[in-house]
């Protein structure tokens, strides 16, 4: 949290994601051909000489339009350039200077703050082509010559970047940061909620379902705790999903998850639960991840004394391959319960990262089947020698027995609930891994 952020502007399509991949090592950023693709802040870390920077991708920057989704691109890029230290201002060699690169220009200099300026496209090897000089006349310094496609020219615009930041900048930070995955189906609220979080449009809002379309990374401390919030693009059914970056979407949204500690599973109030809610919530299920369902626009509900324990209800049969799940109604429109949920996120992160000695497990064992003894099969009967905790996010417990065909599933459930019983384990999956007296097969 600590490092110097570099905001990467310029106007649409001119390779500023493709840039922004290359510089990062990963394709992170959504990359194609159509102008607009890329709406919101992208945050990824660039490593240059031992030394690392946070770079942010922004949308295209359109000076004039009346379009409301480029008009809040605009507003997201001008919030990415006040975070900035040093802005990379993206040019494309292939149209030259155009008027909008003017504009874009001078909006840079009003900011004040340093600029690189990249022209980018210079595919080609040898002598740079005499267009390349006419990028001095936007005024913003020494042009650099790149070709974010094949990787030339991007040391020398990244020691170009780090002559503007203090070496000061660069400090250690080893706080523990809790990374949070909001998913759910298209516009359940999710880029509202980090809104509210934030008090301010980090990410762009509006009533046209599918406007995330990557997982976009904002920082946040509350009290002493660090977090990553991670808005995902809403997941659709396969048959929805028709173009090739609703595609992508999804898979970001899958990778999101994947680099998440805790995910936060939006619902509709209004919609209730849908069986896309019951995929959304098997991703994080697959991924052992520890989760919290929380049920947004709860402001809009006609409630009576018994709404809520009556939708609770309802929720834990929907969930019922969930049951460890927290349910918390908020409203990320006027901040209800939004402190709560904070609580919760640092409570089941917990759970997720909880470690049992061995001693404690085999105590546990040994009361188990004392009270319900193992299952057994024509006259042989399962036996369980001993248990030990393997690894956390999930926690996952390895039972040594003589027989593993013997260890029906229903016993691991028992165990399982016995296990909750003493340590809670809220918010997260629990996993058995069985294996025979012998058996040193690896994890």
């Amino acid at each position: 949290m600590a490092k110097p952020i570099v905001a990467v502007v310029g106007r649409p399509n001119v390779g500023k994601s493709t840039l922004f991949n290359k510089l990062i090592g990963q394709r992170l950023s959504i990359v194609d051909d159509t102008p607009g693709v890329t709406r919101d802040r992208i945050y990824g870390d660039a490593e240059w000489l031992g030394k690392e920077i946070t770079l942010i991708d922004t949308g295209g920057i359109e000076p004039k339009t009346d379009d409301i989704i480029l008009a809040k691109m605009r507003q997201q890029a001008a919030l990415a350039i006040d975070l900035a230290s040093v802005i990379i201002f993206v040019t494309d060699i292939k149209s030259g200077v155009v008027a909008a690169d003017i504009e874009v220009a001078s909006m840079l200099q009003r900011s004040g703050k340093p600029v690189v300026l990249c022209v980018n496209k210079c595919d080609g090897v040898g002598e740079l082509p005499a267009d390349f000089y006419e990028f001095y006349n936007l005024g913003i310094g020494e042009p650099i010559a790149v070709s974010a496609a094949h990787g030339h020219g991007t040391g020398d615009l990244l020691d170009a970047v780090f002559e503007h930041i203090n070496p000061e900048a660069f400090e250690d930070n080893d706080d523990d940061i809790i990374s949070v995955a909001v998913i759910g189906k298209p516009n359940a609220g999710k880029s509202s909620l980090i809104n509210r979080i934030l008090g301010e449009e980090r990410l762009i809002v509006s009533n046209i379902a599918g406007t995330t379309r990557d997982a976009v990374d904002t920082y946040v401390t509350i009290g002493e705790t660090n977090y990553n919030l991670i808005d995902t693009a809403g997941l659709r059914r396969k048959s929805k999903v028709y173009d090739k970056i609703e595609k992508y979407s999804v898979l970001r949204a899958k990778m999101a998850v994947e680099r998440a500690d805790v995910c936060v599973i939006m619902l509709d109030a209004e919609e209730g639960f849908t069986e896309q809610d019951s995929k959304v919530a098997g991703i994080a299920l697959e991924q052992g991840k520890a989760c919290i369902i929380a049920v947004n626009k709860w402001d809009l509900i006609e409630k009576d004394g018994t709404t809520m324990d009556s939708f609770r209800k309802k929720l834990m049969k929907d969930f019922s391959f969930m049951s460890y799940a927290p349910i918390i109604f908020i409203s990320a429109k006027t901040g209800q319960r939004i402190d709560r949920l904070f609580e919760l996120i640092k409570y089941v992160h917990q759970q997720n990262t909880m470690r049992i000695s061995t001693g404690k497990l085999n105590d546990i064992l040994a009361e188990s089947t004392a009270r319900v003894q193992p299952p057994s099969d024509k006259g042989k009967r399962l036996k369980i020698y001993y248990m030990t905790q393997a690894s956390t996010k999930p926690p996952t417990f390895v039972c040594f027995c003589n027989r593993a065909e013997l260890f029906h599933f229903s016993y691991q459930r028992y165990l399982e609930n016995q296990i909750r019983s003493v340590f809670g384990l809220e918010g997260t999956p629990v996993r058995f891994v069985i294996r025979e007296r012998g058996d040193t097969k690896g994890e």
